[in-house]
């Protein structure tokens, strides 16, 4: 009795999510929904476990923003990109190997083109495409393009196990297993899946980087005082479009996502250039404050320009004023399609009008306009959606809520799984979230953080897979289970991919083996993964990097966050040993226009040893401005950065100094032959 017990268990779970016997070629082992670049690879994976597999996308395209414009890949540690994710540059690489695939240069002339590598990280996106489809050719997926999940009734759910998906069209697709590689979680929230959208509160994970961010956000920012109304100087006016006048504080959670944009192609061939022109829709007041920042006097070209094979460009937001339009996605993610449609609309409008005003307006700096009348758009690149790309950058949607969220800790190897199915190492990166008036009257960014994980960190299997209650037939490799902060390293192109591979080997094994995603055998999968050339190990080298806190230093120490800076004081953790997060560096640029002040707080009135903290570099200044305020008046010091710091490593002392109450500290870059870089000050109180 035991037996037949077992053998109807058994039965009962390896037909969980199979269609009624008889069903027609709508029924397939694994539903990919999402022609992202994870849902490409997850297909091609299950359809070479021998699976057969169909992959929906409601574009007419795949591939997801990797063919859309972003060429150049975030990669952070390559040498832990593997599997599939491995393969599709590897095949990039192979494609430029071609004398044939060069036509606006030679491929000894493009700086990051090296033939003794295996894989090649910068690319068209028409290459990309191209590559993808192949990949795909070679199996036999079904391919269902201009599909789209009907969201309001289209999961058919069984207790905890979706049956089939409802199409638009009216389409029914069974399957065993599903994939919800989407952007936007939007089979995931279909069928019930617990999900969040937004920030969440630093105090929630225990995290640090998380919810409000506004001490954090100096990069990406005004550097001049720009007036944030309608009518300047005139708060009755109303306030230009993305501004508010309630940023939140520090740590706070809030429902706000990072900014959108559309990376652009460009290129300036002229036998292949197509003048940006004005779109349909265009309104100057979008417009405004990028004039407005220019008549500031803040004259950097806001365009981050990494160049692609044969003269195009991948376009990225860069400066205060760019290609993300902060403020204005919140309704995406929840939104239904036909909001969606609307909202895509009026970014890509953005997008293309930010580049014609760039290059028309008579507001803009003639050496500006100039500068930016050599791009257009690619002549071959998207030529049935008007040269433009075909997927708007969803940085951050829908994040699925399951049993293992990924945090800070995680990126951090404070916390390290112990079902690792790929790893990500790039920043953890967030673009600013919303614009608001500060206290001065003037617009300021918030949301941008960008720090480093200092190296690889590992995923959890069961942050890709729902709770088991929720759903015991679905993989999340895209919306997966995470934090804000986690996201924006995890978000990356490569990972993705990395993640598709993993959730589709796991999507075969639980077929094979009768059993829910949630119980998988995580040997069995491991073993299969590693054959298939994934990377789940961390680097040898990688433990957790234990950061220098300000308040486990001696005396009074404050860290850069808490100083107030004048003009663009750029993040970095490239050079080790500073206190907190990062330290601060000048760009070497914009010589006597920046400095930073710390006005500290003393205890009680005597004299002071001041030490300054930096991180040492060849590349720095041998004469970094100091002026120390104190109670007789002000000293003038030189530091010479190139040296390392005498006091363990960390800081240089500057002198004794009398303070009463207040120690001001002020660090410029006024005549510097070199990189300035600020970290930390400390005081030590002498007897």
């Amino acid at each position: 009795m035991a037996g037949l017990l077992s053998l109807l268990l058994t039965f009962a779970i390896t037909t969980l999510g199979q269609p009624a016997r008889g069903a027609d070629e709508s029924a397939y082992d694994i539903v990919v929904y999402g022609g992202t670049s994870a849902g490409v690879v997850a297909a091609v994976q299950g359809a070479r476990m021998g699976k057969s597999v169909v992959l929906i996308e409601p574009k007419q395209h795949l591939g997801g923003l990797t063919i859309s414009g972003l060429g150049m890949t975030d990669t952070g540690n390559k040498s832990v990109i593997g599997g599939v994710s491995r393969e599709f540059y590897q095949r990039v690489k192979s494609h430029y190997d071609q004398d044939s695939a060069w036509q606006q240069e030679q491929k000894g002339d493009y700086s990051r083109y090296r033939a003794s590598d295996d894989a090649m990280w910068t690319f068209e996106p028409h290459v990309a495409e191209q590559i993808y489809e192949a990949m795909l050719a070679e199996t036999d997926v079904h391919v269902l393009k201009g599909e789209a999940l009907d969201r309001r009734s289209g999961v058919k759910m069984e207790g905890p196990s979706i049956q089939s998906i409802t199409l638009k069209s009216g389409k029914v697709i069974r399957g065993k297993r599903f994939i919800d590689s989407t952007y936007e979680g939007d089979l995931m929230a279909a069928a019930g899946v617990s999900y969040t959208v937004g920030r969440e509160s630093n105090e929630k994970y225990g995290e640090t980087l998380n919810g409000v961010q506004i001490r954090n956000a100096i990069h990406h920012q005004f550097t001049k005082p720009v007036d944030p109304y309608v009518k300047p100087g005139d708060p009755s006016s109303g306030l230009l479009p993305g501004i508010n006048t309630m940023p939140g504080t520090d740590g706070q959670a809030d429902d706000r996502v990072q900014a959108y944009n559309y990376r652009i192609c460009m290129t300036d061939a002229e036998e292949n250039r197509v003048p940006f022109d004005q779109p349909a829709g265009y309104d100057p007041v979008d417009h405004e404050l990028l004039l407005r920042n220019f008549e500031a006097g803040d004259m950097r070209i806001p365009l981050s320009i990494a160049m692609m094979p044969n003269r195009k460009t991948d376009l990225n937001n860069n400066f205060a004023v760019s290609t993300d339009w902060i403020g204005m996605n919140y309704d995406y993610p929840e939104a239904d399609d036909e909001t969606r449609e609307e909202i895509l609309k009026a970014h890509e409008t953005y997008v293309r009008g930010f580049l014609w005003t760039l290059q028309n307006s008579e507001r803009i700096p003639q050496d500006i306009r100039d500068q930016v009348a050599r791009w257009g758009y690619s002549k071959n690149e998207f030529p049935d959606n008007g040269h433009f790309g075909y997927w708007c950058y969803i940085r951050e949607a829908r994040r699925m809520v399951s049993d293992y969220v990924q945090t800070e800790m995680d990126c951090r190897r404070t916390r390290v799984c112990d079902d690792s199915v790929g790893l990500g190492s790039y920043n953890m990166d967030s673009h600013n979230c919303q614009r608001y008036v500060d206290e001065q009257g003037h617009v300021r960014n918030e949301g941008d953080v960008q720090v480093s994980p200092r190296g690889p960190y590992l995923i959890s299997y069961k942050s890709i897979v729902p709770r088991q209650q929720e759903c015991d037939n679905l993989f999340v490799p895209v919306c997966l289970s995470s934090s804000h902060i986690a996201y924006g390293s995890i978000r990356m192109e490569p990972v993705f991919m990395i993640l598709g591979q993993s959730a589709a080997t796991a999507a075969s094994l639980s077929i094979d083996h009768g059993q829910s995603v949630q119980d998988v055998e995580y040997a069995k999968l491991r073993e299969r993964l590693l054959a298939d050339k994934q990377v789940l190990d961390l680097p040898p080298g990688s433990a957790a990097a234990k950061p220098i806190l300000a308040k486990d230093l001696r005396g009074i120490v404050v860290d850069d966050p808490e100083a107030k800076k004048v003009g663009s004081w750029l993040p970095s953790s490239s050079v080790n040993k500073f206190v907190g997060e990062s330290y601060l560096h000048d760009g070497n640029e914009g010589q006597g226009e920046k400095s930073i002040t710390y006005q500290i707080d003393v205890p009680e009135p005597g004299r002071y040893e001041v030490r300054i903290a930096y991180t040492p570099n060849g590349n720095r200044a041998t004469n970094v401005p100091v002026v120390i305020h104190h109670q007789q008046g002000e000293s003038a010091k030189t530091i010479n950065e190139r040296k390392t710091p005498e006091l363990d490593g960390l800081f240089t002392g500057v002198g004794l100094y009398s303070f009463e109450k207040t120690a001001t500290i002020v660090i410029s870059n006024k005549d510097a032959n070199g990189y300035v870089v600020v970290d930390a000050v400390q005081l030590l109180k002498k007897k």
